[in-house]
C-alpha cells in the first residue's frame, strides 16, 4: 500500500509541473483510473540520456518523451555548455515532423535562451543533416535534432551535437546527464516566450550549394529515379538538389510523399524492414526508373533499389558502401576511408587497393565523423558521409546525389549498379552480408541471449570452428568498450559474426559476413549462393546458441 501511495504522489507530483495540457489529461485519467501497472512503467525510472541523446514513446511520465523530459534535457544541455565556457554561445535547434517534434524544438529553443545562450530554430521540419551542416556553418556550440529518425510513430527523440557538427560522445553524454539529473523543479528553469532567432531559407540555400562539393562538374546526370519519402521531410530537399544539379526530377511514391507522423503506409518507417518499399516497387514496375531511392523520415539515411529478374532488388547497405567508396575512388578521391565494425570488409579492400587510408570504429556515426582526415564514412544501416567537410554525420540527401551520379556514368557506359558489384566481387572477393535481427517487447530477452553468448560462447556455426571470440565489452587499443561478441570462424570464407544490442531500437542485431572467392564472371551465381547457405546456417545455429 505504501509503494502504491508512493507511486500516486510521484504522479501527482509530475502532473503539477506539466506544461502539455494534452499528456497532463492522459496523466489525470491514469491516477483516475489507479491504473498501477501503466503508472509503474512510467515512473519506474527516468529516459536515460547517452550517445544516442534521448529516445522513447511520447506519453505521460519520466519514462516517456514529453515536454517536461525535453525541458530538463534542454536545461541540462544548457549547464553543461555553459559549464565548458560556452556562456553566449549559438545553439541551433532542428526538427523533423513528428508528434511534439515542433513543441520540443520550441522548448528547447526557450531554455537556450532563458539560460543566456543564444538559440537559432531552423525554419521549418528538415532532414537531420540540415542541422548537422548549419551547426558548423553557423558557427554554434552545439545543436539539437528533434527526430526518431526511422522508430514507429508512437515515438520521438532528442538527438544532441556538439560545435564540431559531429554526435555527442562519452564523456559528453554523461556530463550532460549528470546536468539534467540536478535539473529542480520545472519553475525554476526560465523559459521566455521569445528572444531566439527562426531562421529562414538561408541555411537551406547554404546546404544545398554545399551539396557542389559532392558532384564532378560535367558528370552524366541522365538518370531516371523513383523516389520515396517514407512519410518524412526529405522530399522538398532531395526535389531541391536534384533540380539544381540537373537531374531529371524523381518520380515520387505520392502515398509517401508528404510528412506524415502517423506513417500510414508502414509498419516501421524503415526502408529495412519488410514491406517498408512495397509502394516504390509498385511504382517503379509503373514507370521503368533506372533506380529507386528512399530516406528515412528524418533523411539522414539513403536506401537504393536496383531491377532485378524482371522485379526490384533493395541493395543492402554494405553493397552501397562499396559502390559509393568504388564511384570516390574513381573520382579521384584521397584521405581515409572509415566504416563501423559491424559493416563489410569489402572496404578495406578498395582502400587499400587505391592505396588510401582506412580505419574502423565503433557502430555510430558519432565514432566515424571523428575519424582524423576522413573522407568517407559509411555504415551498413544505409548511413553515408560523402561530404565530411560538409556535414559531420549521415546524409541521406548528398547520398542519393551521389547514387544517381554514379548510375548515370554507369548508364552512359551501358553498364549498372550491379555491374559494377560484379566488378568489386571478381577483384576482391564476394563479401557477402546478411543481418539476424531480433525485435523485443521485453528488454530482458536481449540481455539474457548476450549473457548466454557469453557464459556459453559457441564453439562451432555452419560447421565452422571459431578460432576467434572477442568481447568487445573489455575494449582494445584500437577500440573503447562497447557491449558487443565478435566471432571468426574457421576455413576459405573469412566468415565473422558480431552481436550486440541496438543503440536506438529494441533489437537485438548480429551482423553476419562470408567472402567467397570468385575466379571468373560465371563463378558468381554460384558464389552468391554459396555464401546465402552459410550465412543461413550460421543464422540458425546463432539463434540456438543465444536461446532464441
Amino acid at each position: 500500500m505504501q509503494e502504491q501511495d508512493d507511486l500516486l504522489t510521484r504522479a501527482r507530483t509530475w502532473l503539477a509541473e506539466d506544461p502539455d495540457p494534452e499528456t497532463a489529461a492522459e496523466l489525470t485519467a491514469l491516477i483516475d483510473a489507479n491504473d498501477t501497472a501503466e503508472l509503474t512503467d512510467r515512473f519506474s525510472g527516468t529516459l536515460q540520456f547517452g550517445t544516442a541523446g534521448l529516445r522513447g514513446e511520447i506519453g505521460a511520465g519520466p519514462m516517456r518523451m514529453n515536454r517536461s523530459v525535453v525541458i530538463r534535457a534542454a536545461a541540462g544541455l544548457a549547464a553543461y555548455l555553459k559549464a565548458q565556457g560556452h556562456a553566449g554561445g549559438l545553439v541551433v535547434v532542428g526538427y523533423d515532423a513528428r508528434y511534439k517534434s515542433a513543441d520540443f524544438a520550441r522548448d528547447t529553443a526557450a531554455v537556450m535562451t532563458g539560460a543566456g545562450l543564444r538559440a537559432a530554430v531552423l525554419p521549418r521540419p528538415l532532414p537531420t543533416p540540415v542541422l548537422a551542416y548549419a551547426i558548423r556553418h553557423l558557427g554554434a556550440v552545439a545543436g539539437v535534432e528533434v527526430t526518431a529518425s526511422h522508430n514507429p510513430p508512437q515515438d520521438n527523440g532528442y538527438k544532441v551535437y556538439l560545435g564540431d557538427g559531429s554526435q555527442i560522445v562519452s564523456p559528453a553524454d554523461t556530463e550532460i546527464a549528470a546536468h539534467i539529473a540536478a535539473v529542480g523543479a520545472l519553475a525554476g528553469v526560465p523559459q521566455p516566450a521569445d528572444g531566439w532567432l527562426q531562421l529562414d531559407e538561408e541555411v537551406l540555400e547554404a546546404y544545398l550549394t554545399r551539396t557542389d562539393a559532392v558532384l564532378t562538374p560535367g558528370s552524366p546526370r541522365n538518370v531516371r529515379t523513383v523516389y520515396t519519402a517514407m512519410h518524412g521531410v526529405g522530399k522538398d530537399v532531395v526535389m531541391a538538389a536534384f533540380a539544381r544539379h540537373g537531374f531529371p526530377a524523381p518520380v515520387l511514391v505520392a502515398e509517401q510523399a508528404e510528412p506524415d507522423p502517423a506513417f500510414p503506409t508502414v509498419a516501421f518507417p524503415n526502408p529495412e524492414e519488410p514491406g517498408a518499399m512495397d509502394l516504390a516497387f509498385a511504382k517503379a514496375a509503373e514507370v521503368r526508373p533506372d533506380i529507386v531511392i528512399a530516406n528515412d523520415p528524418d533523411a539522414d539515411r539513403c536506401a537504393v533499389a536496383v531491377p532485378d529478374n524482371g522485379g526490384w532488388r533493395m541493395l543492402r547497405g554494405d553493397e552501397v558502401g562499396a559502390l559509393l567508396a568504388a564511384h570516390l575512388v574513381h573520382k579521384g578521391a584521397r584521405g581515409v576511408f572509415a566504416e563501423s565494425i559491424v559493416s563489410s570488409s569489402l572496404l578495406g579492400r578498395i582502400a587499400e587497393a587505391a592505396n588510401l587510408g582506412y580505419e574502423e570504429t565503433l557502430t555510430g556515426f558519432k565514432w566515424i565523423a571523428r575519424v582524423e582526415g576522413l573522407r568517407y564514412g559509411y555504415e551498413e544501416a544505409l548511413g553515408y558521409c560523402v561530404d565530411p567537410e560538409g556535414v559531420r554525420d549521415k546524409d541521406g540527401i548528398t547520398a542519393a546525389l551521389l547514387v544517381a551520379e554514379l548510375a548515370a556514368t554507369l548508364k552512359e557506359q551501358n553498364r549498372t549498379l550491379t555491374d559494377l558489384l560484379d566488378d568489386l566481387a571478381m577483384a576482391h572477393g564476394l563479401h557477402h552480408t546478411d543481418q539476424l535481427s531480433v525485435r523485443v517487447s521485453d528488454l530482458s530477452v536481449i540481455a539474457n541471449a548476450m549473457a548466454q553468448l557469453r557464459a556459453q560462447p559457441p564453439l562451432s556455426l555452419a560447421g565452422l570452428r571459431v578460432v576467434s571470440a572477442e568481447d568487445l565489452s573489455v575494449g582494445s587499443a584500437a577500440l573503447p568498450p562497447t557491449d558487443g561478441l565478435r566471432y571468426y570462424l574457421d576455413g576459405d570464407y573469412k566468415a565473422r559474426v558480431i552481436c550486440r544490442p541496438s543503440g536506438t531500437e529494441p533489437k537485438l542485431k548480429c551482423y553476419l559476413e562470408v567472402v567467397v572467392p570468385v575466379a571468373e564472371a560465371s563463378d558468381l551465381t554460384s558464389a552468391r549462393t554459396r555464401g546465402q547457405e552459410i550465412l543461413d546456417a550460421v543464422k540458425k545455429d546463432l539463434a540456438a546458441a543465444m536461446g532464441l
